[in-house]
Formats: structure tokens, C-alpha cells, sequence
């Protein structure tokens, strides 16, 4: 896509944009502060934001009865509380400009619960809840809202969840998600694509 390219990210952004071609701003989404600030700075820069889209979150797979309390807590203030803050910010901007794409990422998880994703799973239950009362709400305005639910993706998420995965080129990669929502954008403005899924053609 064209245009000015900006990621936010808790770890030191040092070296990463020039070798990616982004513009970084290091921030927790899930931190009001920080979510203000870094919409505001592109606005401030640009005059304008055309896309927003919520990627952070991260996967966490436990039993119920082995679940605290305080990791649902964090599971909803990045995956939740984190991507309602940075849409709020991004739809004042749509509204007054009378256009904007808000994208959020969720999962296939979304779709259906399954046992030890209490925390995991009923986050992405509540992002898919949050986007259609959004896209209801804003596009009115002439914003488009989309929800993309990624199956698995061959990236270090599910390590970090403690869970293992055998690796496999059969399975979905960043790039296939990417492609898809890119075509979604394509579509004329006077149209859009409320929802979809990314499925690894045969990951088996």
C-alpha cells in the first residue's frame, strides 16, 4: 500500500524503521496515554490518517481452573481494553475527515470457544462484539470496519503462549494475511468486506 507506514510496539524501536520502511512509535496500546499520542503524532505529521490497523495481542491457553483472575485481566487490557483504545482515537479522526479504514485482527478462535482458551478465546469473542457495534456505528460516516480472522500463522505466537507447534511450510504465513486484507482494501469504497477468514490450504 502507499502512503506513510507507522507501527507502534512496547520493545525499543531502535534500527527497525529504516530497515523495514515504517515509521515507529513505542507504546503500549493498552495504555490510554499512550494510545492518544501515538494517533495524535501521525495526525500532527500528516494532516490525516487513513488506516488503522490492531494487531497487538498476544495468546495465552490454560484450563479455566488453572486462570487468574489478574491474566484475564492483562489478556483483555492488550486485546480488549488496547484495541478499543486505538479506534477510539482513530474513528475521531475518520469522523471528521468522512473516511478511514479501522481493520482489526482477530483469530478463528473468535468463531467458536474451545477448552483452555477462556482468556484467549472470550478476548477475541469481545473484539468480534466491539467491530460489528463499530461498523454499525461508523460507517455513516463512510468508515469501513473489518474484522479478518487469521487461522493458525507460522510465527513465534503460539511459543510465547507455551504452546507447542510443529512448524510447517504448508502453514499460513504473516504474508497470506497481509494479501488478503490488501485485496479487502481494493474493493471500491462504495462497497466493503464486513468479515472474513484466512485458512491454511492444507496445513496437515
Amino acid at each position: 500500500m502507499q502512503g506513510h507506514h507507522y507501527r507502534t510496539s512496547r520493545r525499543s524501536t531502535e534500527g527497525y524503521g529504516g530497515e523495514l520502511g515504517l515509521d515507529w512509535i513505542a507504546g503500549d496500546v493498552g495504555n490510554e496515554t499512550d494510545a492518544v499520542r501515538t494517533v495524535s503524532s501521525v495526525i500532527e505529521r500528516h494532516g490525516r490518517l487513513d488506516i488503522l490497523v490492531n494487531n497487538a495481542g498476544y495468546g495465552m491457553f490454560k484450563p479455566l481452573v488453572d486462570t487468574t483472575l489478574d491474566e484475564l485481566k492483562d489478556m483483555y487490557q492488550t486485546n480488549v481494553f488496547g484495541t478499543f483504545l486505538m479506534a477510539r482515537e482513530a474513528a475521531k479522526q475518520f469522523i471528521k475527515q468522512g473516511s478511514g479504514e479501522l481493520i482489526n485482527i482477530s483469530s478463528t478462535s473468535s468463531l467458536k470457544g474451545s477448552s483452555g482458551r477462556t482468556a484467549y478465546g472470550s478476548s477475541k469473542f469481545a473484539l468480534r462484539g466491539m467491530t460489528e457495534c463499530w461498523r454499525d456505528e461508523l460507517r455513516r460516516h463512510d468508515v469501513r470496519v473489518m474484522l479478518v480472522n487469521p487461522s493458525e500463522v507460522m510465527t513465534d505466537f503460539a511459543a510465547k503462549a507455551g504452546v507447542e507447534r510443529e512448524r510447517s511450510d504448508k502453514k499460513l504465513r504473516p504474508k497470506e494475511i497481509a494479501d488478503a486484507i490488501v485485496g479487502a482494501l481494493k474493493v471500491d469504497a462504495r462497497g466493503f468486506i464486513p468479515e472474513f477468514s484466512v485458512f491454511a490450504t492444507n496445513p496437515f
